[in-house]
């Protein structure tokens, strides 16, 4: 019998709900002090996760998800480009 890998869960900063890394969207701090959306998941910095849909976002905004994630303040524009993001990425689909 073939040995089954084991999938990577994370935990969404919204919803809080564990979910397979694949289908979450990584939100990254990296050094310069930067938030970026990582699609790879290899950006260096440390990252927090969050599922692909604007309710996610807003429940990570109002519960200060990210924020503790980061455990830093997470500016008002970089919940405003990850929606300009997640509604891009809604369209392409």
């Amino acid at each position: 019998m073939k040995k089954q890998r084991k999938i990577p869960l994370r935990k969404c900063t919204g919803c809080q709900e564990m979910k397979n890394k694949k289908e979450l969207i990584r939100i990254v701090h990296n050094e310069a002090g930067e938030f970026l959306l990582d699609a790879t998941g290899k950006k260096a910095g440390r990252g927090a996760y969050i599922c692909p849909n604007l309710e996610c976002l807003e429940k990570a905004k109002k519960s200060k998800g990210l924020e503790r994630s980061f455990k830093e303040a997470v500016p008002k524009e970089v919940y405003e480009q990850l929606a300009e993001q997640l509604r891009g990425e809604i369209k392409n689909e």
